[in-house]
């Protein structure tokens, strides 16, 4: 009998996992390496004594007819939830305005956004790998082409295993650093390394701010629209049901890229007080400068500025390796990543047959 073909993913973030998603019903090996703890990449929720919080990628929006129709139908539904409230607006000078997005749906979870990827990988028999770095991939070349493969190796030399076909998903810089560490003569390889590394990213800083009394607020979410405010995005998480206790308030702050480049090497807790003082002012709310708490984290590859070019990966994919993510379609959307995974995923199984 013939081996199972095999599959290797780089990243357990929303691309990775969709991409084992849309190969759940394949004849196909797949394991997922991911250098953290946790699951879903950017699409990120931490605890805290009960609360539950998304950092990263706030809600999946209903843009995409195919990801609303996976996320509310072939996923297990338990525990879906919506943010309650349209997001509005304001300018550079901090004038709040009503109205965007107000009838779109805003899914997560109670338990938190990082159910994306957990409950795609629980409808796989796909191996996760945590905590696992890859430093190093390998083309094996003991055959023709199209019978080679491709090693792993982790940042300490190991190797993690020999694939029929592989998929990177790390944002773009990552990715190009994989390639440029990918030991493989062949023009195909330098041709995907130099477009992936043209993809460029603006960062954001993300502060987070929990209060021990509830803000009163028509809105579930605050947007720039100018981009000439140090703060980009606030979100509400009381909004969502489960993530806050009813008498509390926790605020997810989104600084602008412009902003974020500025302090992005500052001490953490000096740009994180920095950023409740600005939205406390936007709010004028001025008890909302002292919050019983805060957190904040470091998005430094958060928003693509552009896609992956046209046709670049297609050569590569010939010979089994492919990319995936929301910087392939150069959206920083969280259905834009399912999308890229699940296309890729279908593209994987044709040519593994």
């Amino acid at each position: 009998m013939d081996e199972r073909p095999t599959l290797g993913v780089v990243g357990a973030g929303a691309a990775g996992a969709s991409a084992a998603y849309a190969l759940r019903d394949r004849d196909v090996d797949v394991a997922l390496f991911e250098k953290s703890r946790g699951l879903c990449g950017r699409a990120a929720t931490r605890r805290r004594d009960g609360r539950r919080y998304d950092y990263g990628a706030n809600y999946l929006k209903s843009d995409d007819e195919a990801v609303s129709e996976l996320v509310t139908e072939r996923l297990p539904s338990d525990g879906l939830v919506e943010a309650a409230g349209p997001v509005w607006t304001f300018d550079a000078d901090g004038t709040i305005s009503a109205g965007r997005d107000a009838d779109d749906s805003k899914w997560t979870w109670e338990a938190g956004i990082t159910q994306l990827a957990k409950r795609l990988l629980a409808e796989t028999d796909a191996t996760v790998h945590r905590e696992t770095r890859v430093g190093r991939i390998e083309r094996m070349a003991d055959g023709g082409d199209s019978e080679a493969g491709w090693r792993l190796f982790d940042a300490d030399g190991e190797h993690l295993g020999a694939f029929d076909a592989l998929l990177l998903t790390p944002p773009a810089p990552q990715t190009a650093e994989l390639l440029a560490a990918t030991d493989w003569a062949d023009d195909r390889r330098e041709q995907l390394h130099d477009a992936v590394a043209d993809v460029s990213y603006r960062p954001i800083l993300t502060a987070v701010a929990g209060y021990e009394r509830r803000l009163d607020r028509p809105y579930y979410a605050l947007v720039n629209t100018d981009d000439a405010h140090d703060v980009g995005w606030v979100a509400r998480e009381e909004c969502k049901p489960g993530h806050v206790p009813d008498d509390e308030s926790l605020l997810v702050i989104q600084m602008s890229p412009a902003w974020s480049r500025d302090r992005l090497e500052d001490d953490p807790e000096a740009w994180a007080a920095d950023a409740v003082a600005a939205t406390a002012d936007l709010f004028d709310e001025s008890w909302l400068a002292d919050p019983a708490w805060t957190d904040h984290q470091r998005w430094r590859y958060a928003l693509p500025n552009e896609g992956l070019a046209a046709g670049a990966a297609d050569p590569a994919a010939e010979a089994g390796l492919f990319v995936a993510g929301d910087w392939v379609a150069g959206q920083a959307r969280l259905h834009a990543a399912i999308r890229s995974g699940l296309d890729v995923g279908d593209r994987i199984g044709e040519y593994l047959g």
